[in-house]
């Protein structure tokens, strides 16, 4: 199933995170791509939200993982802009987070670390600029 929507503002990027972590459940991948700045982690808050999560939600370029823990379940934030394989995520001991089905990840970045994901169900969200500064056509494919 392919659904596309038309964001006009950070708000309405965080309502459509809320909006499918209402659909996710322990074990469930997020696979988020888009540019820098395309808006990967503020649609994270949004699933954070959505998930009952009520701490801040960064950017985990530094970190690679931010766990986010709620009230029934935890997000594992992970951005994969530093690694470049699926055994750099497995040696830095992210892959026991993806699929496992106490948490939900949302990966940014995905592709660099593309075959940590074999095997899994999957919903990919990507993120396009538009011609409008604060206009995203964002893609959700499940």
């Amino acid at each position: 199933m392919r659904d596309v929507f038309e964001i006009t503002s950070a708000k309405a990027m965080q309502e459509l995170g809320k909006d499918i972590a209402r659909d996710l459940s322990g074990g469930a991948v997020v696979l988020l791509s888009g540019e820098l700045g395309a808006g990967k982690t503020v649609f994270c808050k949004g699933l954070a939200a959505g998930l009952g999560i009520e701490s801040e939600v960064l950017s985990p370029t530094f970190t690679i993982m931010n766990e986010h823990i709620g009230k029934t379940i935890k997000l594992c934030h992970i951005d994969a802009y530093r690694l470049t394989s699926a055994e750099e995520a497995e040696a830095a001991g992210i892959c026991e987070y993806i699929g496992a089905p106490d948490c939900i990840c949302a990966v940014e970045w995905w592709e660099n670390i593309d075959g940590a994901f074999y095997g899994l169900e999957t919903v990919k969200i990507t993120i396009d600029k538009c011609d409008d500064v604060n206009t995203r056509k964002v893609t959700v494919e499940r």
